[in-house]
């Protein structure tokens, strides 16, 4: 590519990064006039398109509507651009920075008034904003008013948790993903965690066939195998009686032949890992620990042999 294409593919880019595909859009089709085969061309052109009908479509929408149409929007653009044989990183660098840039200010013109609910969703929402925009401190600032408003949310915990990794609190952000797993696996978007802390166990797990809902319920299973859930606390007493009530309830919903076993067996595994971090923790006795060990086995013979190794 000659210095005059390069200087015509970062005008476009930068135009993307501004959330203008329309022009973008021009220029890249004027380069590819004279560039029939260039595959960065080709493939930033397919960005520009897939954006164009939402971007356009954004002033018949409120605030709201509008931050929530281009968040679902995003998601689909990931699984579009994954089928894709090259990804050119600049090229989606820039549609992500256009993209969350209009998504913010969307979200910014939202009055929540008295509402601490709608409040907390707005601080979680510009929080995701923020972070994708690399803008982690002010992220982290939205992140933990949300969770001060609507504390324990498995959502808010797990966004606060990839924003510590990638502003390098490693310790910190393994502390929260494995609370957000254990709190509701099934309430983490995937989608949106961007720290290789998270997204290569993520990966490691779908290596290994997982999908949908198993694929939540297994990452919090193999983050303790694999030792990326490996920083642990204390329960208080009434979070152990919560814990054990919820292991006889899911213990009893597996004996019934119509359960969701791809989704109840790496739950139900989690909740032993936890109970068992119980007891080594408090000191108790070896055969708790070996008895809920034994069910582990039963349940899963090939994940005991992993965990006791």
């Amino acid at each position: 590519m000659g210095i005059q294409s390069e200087n015509q593919i970062a005008q476009a880019y930068n135009f993307l990064a501004y959330g203008n595909p329309r022009q973008a859009k021009k220029i890249l089709e004027d380069m590819l006039t004279n560039d029939l085969e260039n595959e960065e061309i080709i493939f930033s052109l397919r960005c520009c398109s897939f954006w164009l009908e939402t971007i356009t479509s954004l002033p018949t929408l409120d605030p709201m509507e509008q931050g929530d149409s281009l968040i679902t929007q995003w998601k689909s653009f990931k699984t579009f651009i994954s089928r894709e044989k090259t990804i050119y990183k600049q090229a989606v660098y820039s549609t992500c920075k256009g993209v969350f840039s209009l998504t913010l200010e969307s979200y910014k013109e939202v009055v929540p008034e008295k509402d601490d609910n709608l409040r907390a969703l707005i601080c979680r929402k510009l929080g995701l904003c923020y972070k994708k925009l690399g803008e982690y401190e002010e992220a982290l600032h939205c992140l933990q008013e949300a969770n001060q408003l609507e504390p324990g949310t498995a959502a808010g915990m797990a966004e606060m948790a990839d924003c510590y990794a990638l502003y390098g609190e490693e310790r910190l952000a393994k502390v929260l993903f494995r609370e957000a797993f254990f709190i509701d696996a099934q309430k983490i978007d995937l989608s949106f965690l961007d720290s290789e802390l998270i997204c290569l166990l993520i990966r490691q797990v779908k290596e290994k066939g997982y999908t949908g809902s198993a694929l939540q319920e297994w990452i919090p299973v193999y983050g303790v195998i694999f030792g990326v859930f490996n920083i642990k606390r204390e329960l208080r007493a009434s979070e152990v009686g919560r814990l054990k009530q919820e292991i006889f309830a899911k213990e009893n919903e597996s004996k019934n032949p119509t359960s969701d076993s791809e989704t109840l067996t790496p739950h139900l595994i989690n909740l032993y890992f936890w109970l068992i971090d119980h007891y080594v923790m408090s000191n108790d006795s070896c055969a708790k620990i070996n008895e809920v060990l034994l069910k582990i086995k039963i349940i899963d013979p090939a994940v005991y042999a992993l965990y006791v190794k």
